[in-house]
C-alpha cells in the first residue's frame, strides 16, 4: 500500500520505503546487502518507518525501576544510523530527497515514562540532525528530516491507544508525504509533523 500511495503522490519519482512491513534487521552486513541491490538505482525520496515500542515481549517502562535499554537502541537509534550510512549515498543527486524518521521530541515530553523508547528517539534525533549537515555537502539538494507521522491505527500503537484519537495508515502517510513534499533544502535536519509544522527537539 505504501508504495502505491507514494506513486500516486509523486509521478516520475523512484522512491523507496524501508521498514514497511513492520520491521529492519540491525546486524550491518545485512544493511550494507540490501543497499548494494540498489547500487545502480538513486532515488528521489527515500522513507525509514521502522521503530519498536515492544520489543521480545518487553513493553515500554512505568518507572525508572523498569529501564531496559539494549533492545531499543539497536532497533529504534543503530537500525536507523546503519541505513542513514548505507542509503543517503543513493539520493538523487539532481533532484530534491527526503530521507525521514518518525521520532520522539524531548521538549514535547511532559508525561514520563517510556525512557529507553524515548531516549534511543533522543540518540536518532541528534543523528538526523548532523547526518543532514554532511549529506547536504555532498548533495545540497537533499532534505534530511524527522517526520512524526502523528497516532497511526497500526499494532505498534494498539496497546496505548486507549482514548486517543488514530489516523488510519494510508491518512497518516499521505499526510506525512505532503508534509515532505512542501520542504526544501533550507529545511534539512529538522524536526516537522505530517501536518507540516515544526517541532521541538
Amino acid at each position: 500500500m505504501a508504495g502505491k500511495l507514494l506513486t500516486s503522490l509523486a509521478p516520475g519519482y523512484s522512491a523507496l520505503v524501508i521498514g514497511a512491513s513492520g520491521g529492519v534487521g540491525n546486524d550491518e552486513e545485512s544493511v550494507h546487502l540490501a543497499a548494494d541491490r540498489f547500487q545502480s538505482t538513486s532515488f528521489d525520496l527515500i522513507v525509514c518507518a521502522t521503530g519498536a515500542l515492544t520489543i521480545d515481549g518487553v513493553g515500554p517502562e512505568k518507572s525508572i525501576h523498569q529501564i531496559s535499554m539494549m533492545n531499543q537502541f539497536a532497533v529504534n537509534a543503530i537500525g536507523p544510523a546503519l541505513l542513514l550510512k548505507y542509503f543517503a549515498p543513493l539520493l538523487a543527486k539532481k533532484k530534491r530527497g527526503d530521507l525521514s524518521f518518525p521520532v520522539g521530541s524531548i521538549g514535547d515530553n511532559e508525561l514520563g515514562g517510556w525512557i529507553s523508547y524515548r531516549s534511543s528517539k533522543a540518540a536518532l534525533n541528534q543523528k538526523v540532525h548532523t547526518a543532514a549537515i554532511d549529506v547536504s555537502r555532498a548533495n545540497p539538494a537533499s532534505v534530511l528530516v524527522a517526520m512524526h507521522p502523528g497516532s497511526v491505527a497500526t499494532s505498534l500503537s494498539d496497546p496505548f491507544s486507549s482514548g486517543y484519537e488514530r489516523s488510519k495508515p494510508d491518512e497518516a502517510a499521505r499526510s506525512a508525504l505532503q508534509a515532505l513534499d512542501a520542504l526544501r533544502p533550507a529545511n534539512t535536519g529538522g524536526f516537522f509533523a505530517y501536518d507540516g509544522s515544526s517541532i521541538v527537539w
